[in-house]
This record gives C-alpha cells, structure tokens and sequence, in this order.
C-alpha cells in the first residue's frame, strides 16, 4: 500500500467572501501538511506568529520561515487566499487568535470539525458530483464497497439511498464485496469509498468491477491515489490532520457529508420512495412489544 504522504490531497480553493469567525487559522492547519517543505514553512510560521503576521511584510514572513517572498505568495495561494495581503486581511479580521490559547479540548475538536467540513466543501468538483448523481439515477445495479474506517460512512448512505429510493448493495464482508463487483454489467455502477484511496481490499472490488464493465464511482480524501485513477468520476475532500492517523476522523467527517450532498444531488433524479412507507418503518421499530 503506497505512503500516504505519497498521496496528493486535492487543491485549495479560494476562500469565498469574508472567512467564517476562525476558519483562516484552521483552514491553514488542514492544508499544512500538504504543503511542500518550502510552503509548509510559510505555513508553520504563520500558526506559531498569528498575532504579527497581519503586521509583518511579505520580507518579514519570508525571514520567519527561511524562505523567499516568492514563496510567500505561493504558499498563500495554494492555502487558499489570494495572496500575503489577503492572508493579513483574514487574520486581523478574526482576531489572529494564538492557536491552543482558547478554549480546550472539546473546543479543539469542533473547531477541527469546522475546518474539516470548509475544506471538504471547498474541493469538491460540482460538475463531477452532478455527473456521479446521474450515473447512479441510469444504474440498473449499484454495488457500494468500502473498508475498516471507511467502511460506517457508506453503510450510513447506503440506508438513506434506499430510503430515497436508489436500493444499492452494500455488503460488509470483504469477499462478499468482491462477489457482488464480479456480477456487475454494463449500465451498473461500483461506489468506492475510501480515505487513503489505497485500500487493497477496496481495490480488488473496484478492478473487479470494472473488468465485468461497470462505472466507478470514487470517494476518497486525494485526487491523485490509486482508487481515483480507477475510476470514471473521482470526488475528493481533501486531507485534514496528520496523515498517519489510524482513525482519519475529521476526514471521514468531511466523507459523510459529501455522501450527503451526492444523496440531496440525486434525489430529484429519482421517482421518490413513498414517504409514508418509509415511516411506517420507523414507526414499527419504535412500537412496544405487547409481549
């Protein structure tokens, strides 16, 4: 299985209007790591001294990470803003908080949530997500695949597919996974979901699949992986946190929510499921036993 440092998450966008109260400082955190090591040291520089940096010179920055102005304005761009004086602009807007000296741990997690969803929002390709709701619309089949810590988003969306009326198949079972891709055809589709886009088992379910001539669709946090060059359409995230993590939480965050807007993409494609029926099933799970 390749490094994931090998991976390369998918592009920054720009930042939209005047930034959410915090998301500068988080949205440079998110994409730090993959920055190259020039880059990363601007974006270093900026977390350890947000406080100055609306203050500084693009030359002072420069000096505070051992680089060059060039690189500065490069590194701004790829984090997402327009450039070195956009970056000052953000960060004296929101009060270029020190990082760790607000709030605690909780604090942390939802403001890690925050930036997880901002980048995931901001990567995704709204043609290919449009394109990957009318292939799964024209499905005869739909056979979804994923594994380990990728495997409880897409069980989540299998179930609210059925519910608007796409029925898929998502077995858990590694090999039931493969048997099932084997049996596709022409007109079906295999939706993969995986962080990493290197998972081998998930892999094996693709290849499988697109041998017996199904489309791939690909969910993943990177736009170049081995999962994305399998498949007809790719929607990646991005990478937030470390990227050696067991647990990829806050990216499996930013996954629930693009299977979110791949169901909300899809649902006016569909003879829509009849709501009362759907009810009726909740109602009865939640009915006493009289015995």
């Amino acid at each position: 299985m390749p490094d994931p440092q090998t991976l390369v998450a998918a592009p920054p966008g720009a930042l939209r209007g005047p930034a959410v109260a915090g998301s500068a400082l988080a949205l440079i955190r998110a994409y730090a790591s993959t920055l190259g090591h020039s880059e990363g040291s601007v974006a270093r520089a900026i977390l350890e001294h947000p406080a100055e940096v609306p203050q500084w010179s693009t030359l002072e920055l420069a000096a505070a990470a051992g680089t060059s102005t060039a690189t500065v304005i490069r590194a701004c761009q790829r984090l997402g803003f327009r450039g070195f004086q956009h970056l000052r602009l953000e960060l004296a807007r929101e009060g270029a908080a020190a990082p760790g000296s607000a709030g605690d741990g909780v604090d942390q997690v939802f403001e890690s949530a925050r930036a997880a969803l901002l980048v995931a929002r901001d990567a995704i390709d709204r043609p290919a997500l449009a394109a990957a709701a009318d292939l799964l619309a024209a499905a005869g089949r739909v056979v979804c695949t994923a594994n380990g810590f990728s495997a409880p988003p897409l069980q989540d969306a299998a179930m609210r597919l059925t519910t608007i009326g796409r029925p898929v198949e998502a077995p858990i079972d590694i090999l039931a996974q493969q048997f099932a891709a084997h049996s596709l055809m022409p007109g079906d589709v295999c939706l993969a979901l995986s962080h990493s886009g290197a998972n081998a088992h998930t892999l094996s379910t693709v290849r499988a699949a697109r041998k017996r001539g199904a489309s791939v669709i690909a969910l993943c946090s990177y736009a170049r992986a081995p999962l994305p060059d399998l498949a007809d359409i790719t929607l990646a995230t991005g990478a937030v946190g470390p990227q050696h993590t067991v647990d990829p939480f806050f990216s499996r965050l930013g996954h629930s929510v693009l299977l979110q807007a791949l169901i909300a993409e899809l649902s006016p494609r569909l003879e829509p499921a009849d709501p009362l029926d759907m009810r009726e099933v909740v109602a009865d799970a939640l009915t006493d036993s009289a015995g």
